[in-house]
């Protein structure tokens, strides 16, 4: 039913997620599955030398679509069973084919299978578009491998790292989420044809005791939807702890967004970095001086609705009982959806920042003069030392300096003098020339721009490289 003003419609759907996520997890993608489930079964059985004809399939295949929703809904109402209400809504425009349609199939033939082919599709959708956010980031993080930054412990000024590092740090966590999403699309398995606590007795008594016969139906419809194999053994689903191993990679994915856009809005309150800001954007009705970082902000929202779904996966498959139960048919219509659409949406916002990230490298310079002088005291002393100083004299010259200096910038608000303080000294005159390279930021920084550049090379350039005729497509926001 098309959504309309009058009754709640998903914002995941209607506002966050991507057209293409939400068409995937549509009444049209869902029911559609199931007539093709249906068809593939069919044409498996004819194939095997049951009582279904050509003639049956031809008619399943001409009446795919359209459905009849409303048909539908007065069944489901009449019957209290969704999947009996769509076998009885297609054997009305597929009649000939009626008398055959779910032979010897139980519900979860079409519901699980239909979740297992959708989520599968989802999976590969949310690998692309998580390669497309690295991608944007690893050029970032290649521009920017060299600019030193301060680095935060705690969030007090530490060591200095690069931006460009920082930015490597994100995509090693994506990198990691990648590879699992990946993982689970590769490896995720078919229920297959099983029947109705999975014994696969129903079929067993259709093919007259033939267990090769069982088996090969089995392969040929799991075979038909590119699975690379089904459960051997089922109950009346697959294990929910299908959905929860889906569910906790996809939420483990909205941790990995949450720190990034976390990041990202610290940054933008030390006013170092910022995401994207388009001319006619307002940041506040009243106060119109402000650029909010209203897209991290978005994204840790979503990320956290996100990262809430695996309690009800695991919740779920906690208490599925013996073969099954039903309670959790219900929770499942809302988490799996809803979990792939957070995903997308995170990915899709995600995306959108990196591809407009905004750096002042002036603000960042400020940031590290501020603090510099503090992290130099102990190439200070180690420079006094090569000149023939005493290390525990400087040790304790530096300190009471460095204390008078921090007063200045904590109880009277001024900058940082310790420099000027040092060059006044003349304790300090055997080095004073040499205060310029001790107090360059490039010397604090380590390896921080090799490390990047290997980084890039070597883990994420393979990572996105069967990507690589998908990375092109950007990423707007609707809202």
């Amino acid at each position: 039913m098309a959504a309309t003003t009058s009754r709640y419609d998903s914002p995941l759907a209607s506002r966050y997620a991507s057209k293409e996520m939400a068409e995937l997890f549509s009444d049209d993608r869902k029911f559609t599955t199931w007539r093709m489930l249906w068809i593939a079964l069919a044409r498996a059985e004819h194939q095997l030398g049951l009582g279904v004809s050509a003639a049956q399939i031809s008619d399943l295949e001409t009446h795919i679509a359209p459905i009849d929703y409303e048909m539908a809904r007065r069944e489901e109402k009449k019957r209290r069973h969704d999947v009996m209400a769509h076998v009885h809504t297609y054997g009305a425009s597929a009649t000939l084919a009626a008398p055959i349609i779910h032979l010897g199939a139980t519900s979860c033939y079409v519901t699980d299978n239909a979740d297992l082919i959708i989520m599968r599709d989802g999976l590969r959708q949310l690998c692309t578009k998580l390669a497309r956010v690295i991608d944007r980031l690893a050029a970032f993080a290649h521009t920017h491998r060299a600019l030193p930054t301060l680095g935060f412990t705690h969030f007090q000024a530490a060591q200095l790292t690069t931006v460009g590092k920082r930015a490597s740090l994100w995509i090693q966590d994506l990198l990691i989420d990648l590879a699992r999403l990946e993982q689970l699309a590769r490896e995720l398995r078919f229920r297959g044809v099983k029947g109705t606590t999975g014994t696969q007795a129903s079929f067993l008594a259709l093919f007259h005791g033939d267990h090769a016969l069982v088996e090969r139906l089995d392969e040929m419809v799991t075979a038909a939807f590119g699975f690379p194999s089904a459960f051997i053994v089922c109950g009346q689903t697959y294990s929910r702890k299908v959905d929860a191993d889906i569910i906790a990679a996809l939420s483990s994915l909205g941790g990995t967004i949450h720190k990034m856009a976390t990041d990202l809005r610290l940054l933008a309150h030390l006013k170092e970095i910022e995401e994207p800001f388009e001319a006619d954007q307002i940041g506040s009705s009243a106060m119109a001086y402000k650029r909010n970082p209203m897209r991290s902000e978005r994204a840790c929202s979503l990320a956290r609705h996100l990262m809430s779904l695996v309690n009800d996966a695991f919740s779920t498959h906690a208490v599925q009982w013996m073969e099954r139960t039903l309670d959790d048919s219900a929770v499942r219509r809302i988490s799996i959806p809803e979990a792939f659409l957070a995903a997308d949406a995170c990915l899709g916002i995600m995306q959108n920042v990196a591809e407009g990230l905004v750096v002042y490298p002036q603000v960042i310079s400020r940031h590290i003069r501020d603090e510099l002088p503090f992290m130099a005291t102990e190439n200070i002393i180690m420079a006094m030392v090569a000149a023939g100083g005493s290390r525990q004299d400087c040790h304790e010259e530096i300190r009471v300096l460095s204390h008078q200096a921090a007063s200045r910038v904590k109880n009277e608000g001024l900058d940082n003098d310790l420099i000027a303080r040092v060059k006044a000294t003349a304790y300090f005159a055997p080095i004073h020339a040499q205060l310029p390279t001790l107090l360059d930021p490039a010397t604090f920084i380590g390896r921080a721009p090799q490390q990047v550049e290997a980084f890039l090379t070597r883990e994420v350039a393979p990572a996105l490289k069967p990507y690589a005729a998908q990375l092109q497509a950007r990423s707007e926001l609707h809202v």
